[in-house]
């Protein structure tokens, strides 16, 4: 019995200081970690990527590379969310996003949303793939989501779809010809 105390007694110790040690530290972000968010956002892996540039500001890092689509730049603060991103197709038509969006942005996009919902609830081949699209560089499913919608910009040839993830909204920009995922935010 007095074994057994003792042995409780330290797994409770190691616990509690294993607790408050992981309280105290805090997260470092690195640059490696700073080029994979923004890989990740971009949906480059490693080798796609070339003339790969991470310059360290006061408040943020700056993320430069190429990849056969494109080029893309990002600004990503040290707490390692995407602030800004700019890409630029292989064709020269550029494409920019900064996050966090602003109040007016977010009023619009809540309209529309409302308004897409209101009109149709089915989507054409071409919603769905981008759908798809985005819930896949997600990881998600349609049925784990919901509040989806889509809507093609003419203009720059992107849909732009929309769907809420355990109370988060999530953008996605979707290139309307290849279905790649060109940029996603959520809040």
């Amino acid at each position: 019995m007095v074994k057994r105390r003792k042995r409780n007694s330290f797994i409770i110790l190691a616990s509690t200081l294993l607790l408050t040690g992981c309280g105290n530290s805090e997260l470092e972000i690195t640059q490696n970690d700073i080029l994979e968010v923004a890989r990740d956002d971009a949906n480059a892996t490693k080798k796609e990527c070339s003339n790969v540039s991470i310059q360290e500001e006061k408040k943020y890092y700056t993320v430069s590379f190429d990849t056969t689509t494109g080029s893309y730049e990002y600004k990503i603060g040290k707490d390692g969310i995407i602030q800004e991103r700019n890409y630029k197709k292989s064709n020269s038509e550029e494409v920019s996003s900064t996050a966090p969006v602003e109040e007016e942005k977010k009023e619009e996009t809540k309209t529309e949303t409302k308004k897409e919902k209101k009109e149709s609830t089915s989507f054409d081949e071409n919603q769905q793939a981008a759908i798809d699209a985005a819930l896949a560089n997600a990881g998600l499913g349609q049925e784990d989501v919901t509040d989806i919608g889509c809507a093609l910009d003419e203009a720059t040839q992107q849909y732009t779809v929309t769907f809420t993830f355990q109370d988060i909204k999530n953008t996605c920009m979707v290139d309307a010809a290849t279905f790649t995922v060109l940029s996603s935010i959520q809040g």
